[in-house]
């Protein structure tokens, strides 16, 4: 059946995108919270790790959900989960609600993410889906810039950090009403049940396999690359955490970038050539954190291994959902490898103190990097567009 892009219909879809950033929150939040309520590091790292959990235990279970109740209403209720968790920090403010807050938006989030690619596939076509996940990804972390600003701006002007949550709450609160009112036919025809068995069979085709390992690899940059960049500049440079922290954000920006010009990108040229450019940039981003020794050049690497990383996901997930009919049970299972984000944090911290140097943290992320270069030279079919 022929799937018209709609704009009305796509609208609703990417304010959904963009609420899905909000999760990003907690990496600004947890600051104050540790601050507010005098919290130790451990304590305060346990914040991220119930937002971050949830992809673990609920992504393919929400791919489950999706059989019985639909796609538009599993994104709608990854919404509503997300409206409460931003909505109770503004009405109670202690660390129990925070702990709550925290749940709900790893909880919500996953919903999204499992949910709300698959309904994208239901307005727009199969050769436009890798664009259109690109765009989603590209308004995604406009939020995540978003959230420090909001942040920085509530303390400047009203002395409350706080003031972030209402205002993404009535954001939240637009998009599930619009999406509620938009008219989105589903060409799912949902099957009579579906398991973990049903899901995890999917792993049996080979392709499908290298597919979710790509995911985990993408992942594990991603925070890699989040944690290790300033950890560079200070072991390095001598600068101070606060100093070096800008790195991060050169990674979000670059990222944010290359999602933007991905979507043009893609609507050009063959997914292929997408995919060999961005391992192309991380092969050069990494390559070069080897032996930079400046303040300019690593900020050049670390933007480079941003643009390069943007677009892996939206290529990998797209060519995942057209290999299956069982698109809800195929997203509930890649989305599941975001929880990899966890392991590759663990082997770079070994890797480093190791080496007693980040030398080892960026040897695990080049291994990332080659597992993606043997993606393209052993499965392209897959990511060549046919």
């Amino acid at each position: 059946m022929k799937k018209e892009n709609n704009s009305v219909k796509i609208i609703p879809v990417m304010l959904a995108f963009f609420t899905m950033g909000f999760v990003d929150l907690v990496g600004i939040a947890t600051n104050y919270v540790k601050s507010d309520f005098d919290l130790s590091d451990t304590v305060a790292n346990s914040f991220s790790i119930v937002v971050f959990i949830w992809f673990l235990i609920f992504s393919i279970p929400t791919g489950m959900l999706m059989n019985k109740i639909g796609r538009k209403r599993t994104v709608l209720l990854s919404l509503v989960i997300t409206f409460a968790g931003l909505f109770l920090p503004f009405v109670v403010y202690d660390k129990i609600i925070m702990m709550v807050s925290f749940s709900l938006l790893g909880i919500g989030n996953t919903l999204m993410q499992v949910s709300l690619n698959p309904l994208l596939t239901d307005i727009v076509s199969d050769k436009k889906l890798p664009g259109y996940l690109t765009m989603g990804q590209f308004i995604k972390a406009i939020a995540s810039f978003v959230a420090p600003v909001i942040t920085a701006q509530a303390i400047i002007q009203w002395g409350n950090w706080k003031l972030l949550f209402p205002v993404f709450a009535v954001t939240c609160l637009i998009a599930i009403v619009y999406l509620f009112f938009t008219d989105i036919r589903e060409q799912y025809v949902p099957r009579k049940s579906s398991s973990f068995l049903n899901c995890f069979a999917l792993l049996k085709n080979g392709v499908v396999f290298l597919l979710f390992i790509g995911i985990l690899v993408h992942v594990g940059i991603d925070v890699g690359m989040n944690i290790t960049s300033p950890k560079l500049l200070m072991e390095r440079e001598g600068m101070t955490l606060s100093q070096a922290g800008y790195a991060t954000s050169i990674y979000f920006l670059f990222r944010t970038f290359g999602c933007f010009a991905g979507t043009f990108f893609l609507a050009k040229f063959s997914v292929r050539k997408a995919f060999v450019a961005s391992v192309l940039l991380l092969l050069a981003g990494i390559s070069g954190l080897y032996i930079s020794n400046s303040i300019i050049a690593i900020y050049t690497c670390i933007a480079l291994a941003g643009a390069g990383n943007s677009n892996v996901f939206p290529i990998i997930f797209s060519k995942a959902l057209s290999l299956t009919t069982r698109k809800n049970e195929m997203s509930g299972l890649m989305i599941m490898g975001i929880s990899g984000g966890a392991v590759f944090p663990v082997l770079m911290g070994l890797a480093s103190d190791g080496m007693n140097s980040q030398t080892g943290a960026v040897a695990v992320l080049t291994a990332c990097i080659v597992y993606l270069t043997f993606l393209i030279t052993k499965i392209k079919a897959v990511i060549e567009n046919k």
